[in-house]
């Protein structure tokens, strides 16, 4: 091949329109921003305060939410380039990035398209094009079929010649959907109609593809960069064995057990995949590696991936800056002899998601987010607190990656960025993720891609059950909480009362708590006991069984992010006892309301002595809450007695003056939550008394 003139390639442009939304559009904004780029966001209705919208210079509204009349609509996306004077167009990935007919529009329009060829996208998008094409190339392949002849009588027969078990896969698209694993013929039938039904809806083909299924591979792949000039080259490679339902979950690089022989073959190969369709970009050829050192073309991503910050971290390179280099025409001035992979990276991808109900997606708003920053850590994100997480849309938020000088170091970095992590209002996989990279055949490196499915049953996905610790770790950060907001309250102008800080002339506050989860029994997980401050620092809790602990906070590092909370719980009297060390993240939504994450779990908890302060209690509704701070001098019912609106419940002594609680509705005492000679503090539920059912 001839190659073009060097100064017919150069294509300089200064604006750049992003077709794509979430971490992978503010990545984007970020590098084009370093480089004097003038960027420019689309948005669909749902994204209007999404955060790559305010990091953009410019934004354009495309639609609605449905991506088919926003992020997925061409027509819209390219009337926005026009609009706004962009010269090119970055796709990132997914959406619009693997549409030959979208490349070739802007070509059309004279819009630089950071991406290959419409000629490469089309044909490495196509499974069964792209598997004959690379067999012609002398690229090794997996057994299989990828003839144009579709119909059952001939996929069986094909499926008979390569043998159990085999894998159908969807000829268009990727990211797991129309794919089927089969190890028994009389499902064989079941399998093809259901792959073929989601590949239609899903990428509009139903051609499948048949291949022999390599037992327990590794999914290794070997990213690539070509200019327009011929010159390619690669950039080591990633191991993206860890997945759920073909999806990625955990990526690294290097491989593991990669060689510097392998390493060669594997790279020369995906090299000549790309020479062998003229490429240009950034692309990922991606490998299936058996037991032995066997490996077999799987497919090519004429695109960025979303794991390569991994491949950034090793190398260090910025594929996004390259990407736009070699798009504007300059030569890629890296040579294969430049590449050097150091230290290790692996990147773990948050998703909104329970994996306590298989992993569905999930929706809320994010309430709380904060994460950690470090030498060596990394978070791509799409989110900022207040961000609401929309059901239209791929439920990643954001990717935590670690960089070390070796795999292990990298390893423990993570699990505790994640650790640190802190988000609220959403559910995600964030406990999920830190299972797996403790996990012993992560952590030595031996994870194949049947590691989730082998390693992790829907038991094991599970939550704790709510238990003592938790419910004392949410009662200390409810009573701080508290005194924080009182100092708030009191603008620091005079010093507070001693008994907010846990004492009183005569008596130390006993503040009574009990907690229920949500989404466990209403009264077998309730967790009841009273706290009592001993010291600035120090807690005594006491249980109905009449057990006494000791809680007491750790100090603080400077550096601590806030809502977090570390302890040392201990049985008062029992010596023996060897204090527990508790680490738990906290979002105080009302005085009764906390979510505590613990070990990556979060408890969504209520504290019902406290509940009726979470709404404005009318008269009438029976819930007697302490009007302040104060002494519980006598109370004259108890459960069951009969009372009548205007009775006395109670004397309070506060600001030492006696206070009447009396009842404001006709009814029955249901609950005392208080006892005499104790102090409690103001809003706390003293008595409920339920009003007798109407006949």
């Amino acid at each position: 091949m001839t190659s073009p003139s060097p100064l017919s390639c150069l294509t300089p442009f200064d604006s750049l329109l992003i077709a794509n939304r979430g971490e992978i559009a503010c990545r984007i904004i970020r590098t084009a921003k370093q480089m004097g780029i003038r960027t420019i966001a689309v948005y669909s209705q749902a994204d209007a305060q999404a955060l790559h919208v305010k990091m953009a210079d410019e934004t354009y509204c495309i639609g609605t939410a449905l991506v088919g009349e926003s992020y997925l609509c061409a027509g819209k996306i390219l009337h926005a380039a026009k609009t706004m004077n962009a010269q090119a167009i970055h796709p990132g990935y997914g959406f619009l990035s693997e549409n030959a007919e979208f490349a070739e529009q802007c070509a059309l329009q004279g819009l630089v398209f950071i991406g290959p060829s419409p000629m490469a996208i089309a044909l490495m998008g196509d499974k069964a094009k792209s598997k004959r094409h690379m067999i012609e190339a002398n690229i090794p392949c997996v057994p299989g079929y990828q003839g144009q002849v579709q119909d059952n009588e001939t996929l069986h027969a094909q499926a008979r010649k390569i043998g159990l078990p085999l894998m159908v896969k969807a000829a268009a698209g990727g990211g797991g959907r129309g794919m089927r694993f089969v190890n028994e013929w009389d499902k064989f039938t079941n399998a093809l109609h259901d792959a073929r039904a989601e590949a239609l809806n899903a990428f509009g083909s139903d051609v499948l593809i048949l291949e022999r299924a390599i037992p327990t591979p590794r999914h290794v792949e070997i990213q690539i960069m070509a200019d327009k000039y011929g010159h390619v080259i690669h950039l080591g490679e990633r191991d993206c064995s860890v997945q759920r339902r073909h999806q990625k979950v955990l990526e690294e690089s290097p491989c593991p057990i990669m060689t510097d022989k392998l390493r060669a073959r594997m790279g020369e190969a995906a090299v000549q995949t790309a020479k062998s369709v003229d490429y240009v970009g950034a692309g990922t050829v991606e490998f299936i590696l058996d037991a032995k050192g066997a490996f077999y073309f799987l497919e090519m991503n004429t695109r960025l991936q979303v794991e390569h910050p991994v491949t950034e971290m090793v190398t260090d390179l910025d594929l996004v800056a390259l990407q736009i280099q070699i798009a504007r025409g300059e030569h890629l001035t890296l040579h294969q002899k430049d590449v050097c992979l150091t230290g290790h990276a692996i990147e773990a991808r948050l998703y909104a998601e329970d994996p306590t109900q298989n992993f569905l997606p999930a929706t809320g708003t994010v309430h709380q987010w904060h994460i950690p920053q470090g030498e060596g850590m990394r978070v791509d994100a799409g989110i900022e607190q207040g961000t609401e997480i929309s059901p239209f849309y791929d439920p990643l938020i954001a990717k935590f990656i670690a960089y070390a000088p070796d795999r292990e170091s990298a390893r423990y970095k993570l699990w505790h960025m994640l650790a640190q992590t802190q988000i609220f209002g959403v559910k995600t996989n964030k406990a999920f993720l830190m299972d797996a990279l403790e996990h012993p055949h992560f952590a030595n490196g031996s994870a194949t891609t049947a590691f989730i499915d082998t390693h992790f049953t829907q038991a094991s996905l599970q939550t704790p059950p709510f238990d003592f610790e938790h419910a004392v770790m949410a009662a200390i950060a409810h009573y701080q909480n508290a005194y924080e907001m009182a100092c708030q309250a009191s603008l620091l102008a005079t010093p507070l009362a001693p008994d907010w800080q846990g004492w009183s002339n005569t008596l130390r506050i006993a503040t009574p708590y009990s907690y229920k989860c949500e989404g466990h029994g209403e009264t077998e997980s309730l967790q009841t006991f009273s706290l009592t401050a001993l010291a600035k620092n120090t807690f005594a809790v006491n249980v109905a069984n009449g057990h006494t602990w000791q809680a007491l906070i750790k100090d603080q590092t400077l550096n601590a992010p806030k809502n977090t909370l570390k302890i040392t719980l201990a049985k008062k009297d029992d010596i023996e006892a060897c204090p527990v060390s508790l680490y738990a993240q906290f979002h105080c939504i009302s005085p009764a309301k906390i979510d505590i994450a613990y070990k990556g779990h979060t408890y969504a908890l209520t504290n019902i002595n406290a509940q009726a302060d979470t709404h404005d209690i009318q008269a009438g509704e029976g819930q007697i809450c302490a009007p302040m701070h104060g002494t519980v001098l006598d109370i004259f019912v108890k459960k069951g007695d009969n009372v009548a609106t205007g009775a006395r419940l109670a004397i309070l002594e506060a600001m030492k003056m006696q206070h009447e609680i009396i009842s404001d509705i006709n009814g029955i005492v249901k609950n005392v939550y208080v006892q005499t000679k104790t102090q409690i503090a103001a809003n706390i539920v003293m008595i409920e008394i339920e009003a007798p059912k109407e006949n």
